[in-house]
Formats: C-alpha cells, structure tokens, sequence
C-alpha cells in the first residue's frame, strides 16, 4: 500500500530501530499520528536531547550525562572489583539486585569475527588501562551465548597475565538468556556462584 511521503519517511525510520520490523514500524507510526501534537513534539525532544547531552562516561564507557557517571562517581563503590558488561543496560539489570557495590566496565559489543567485530571495535583498551589502578577482580558479565562466551575467554587470557582475578558470572544465567530479561534472583544467584575463567 502507498502511503503519503512523511508517513512512509516516518515508516522507514521507525524500521532502522533494532528489533523493528515493517509491521512494528507501520503500528508506531500511526500510534504517533494518534497521539496529540504537544505529546510528539515532548517525544521529539526527548530523543533529541538524549541524543545530544548524552555521553560514554570516560571511565567505565556508560552513557553518562557528565563526564564521569553516577556509579563512578559513587565513593562508596569497591575500585577493587570491575563488572563487564556488554551494553550499558547491563549495568541497569546488575543494579537490580541490590548487591553488587563494584564499578563497571562497559564494552558496547561482543566479538563476534563472523560479524567483522573484533576487539578493536569494542572498549577494551579502555578496560586494560583501568586494571593498572589494584584492580582484585574483574567479573565478566557478558551473555551466556556464543558471542559472550568468546568475549569473556578473550578478556580473561588478556587480564590473567596481569595477576587479576577473572570470574564469570555462573548459577542462574540459562545458556542463550540475557541480562536485561533475568529477573532479581536468577541475577542474584549468578553473582554470588561465578567461577574463574
């Protein structure tokens, strides 16, 4: 079906979103014609100021709005123990079960060479230059997939030499799950049986 250009134009931004297909695009779209002009225009800004206040704290790499985030900017935090993510909404799930009081380490990826991303596209550097601060312990936190499984042996064969502790999330997390889903005690449980890598 033809639509009007801003609507299609509309459409065909909505699709670039991850995870929306045609369909989903086409809802949302029409889901915003429904919506009344001072609530678009409320959305309009809100992405647009998101997206230019918006920055990678400069030491863990989560989206910040100064330049350094609220969890590093937390003296109450261990420095001892570094947690690595793979997205920033990682850190929101981990934050979840109350537990956890370390810092973090946010890589925005995972290795995945089928795809062409290798460690050069991810945080890593970033992640190797905070161990030089008596780092004990880096828990790698990544999915239990193909992808995060091969991140997390490349990030401990980096980091052993460098006499710290590599541990991996363990008990709890299914194989092919992800953190943003898991709910408090699956996470909970996860942390407390990681194991070294």
């Amino acid at each position: 079906m033809q639509f009007a250009r801003p609507l299609s134009e509309l459409i065909a931004q909505l699709e670039r979103l991850p995870g929306i297909g045609p369909k989903s695009a086409q809802r949302l779209a029409f889901h915003v014609l429904r919506m009344p002009v001072d609530d678009v225009r409320r959305l309009a800004e809100s992405l647009t100021r998101a997206r230019e206040s918006l920055r990678l704290c400069s030491t863990c790499q989560n989206v910040s709005e100064g330049e350094t985030c609220e969890v590093c900017s937390d003296p109450r935090r261990d420095d001892s123990v570094i947690c690595v993510v793979s997205e920033p909404r990682d850190i929101a799930a981990m934050e979840r079960i109350h537990e956890y009081k370390g810092r973090y380490h946010v890589l925005h990826g995972l290795l995945s060479p089928m795809d062409g991303i290798g460690p050069e596209h991810l945080k890593v550097r970033e992640l190797l230059e905070r161990l030089r601060n008596d780092v004990a312990e880096v828990i790698v936190a990544t999915n239990p997939t193909v992808e995060g499984d091969t991140t997390a042996l490349y990030l401990a064969r980096l980091i052993k030499p460098l006499g710290v502790k590599v541990t991996r999330l363990a008990h709890g997390m299914p194989v092919g799950g992800e953190l943003d889903y898991a709910d408090t005690a699956t996470l909970l449980s996860a942390l407390e049986y990681r194991r070294e890598l």
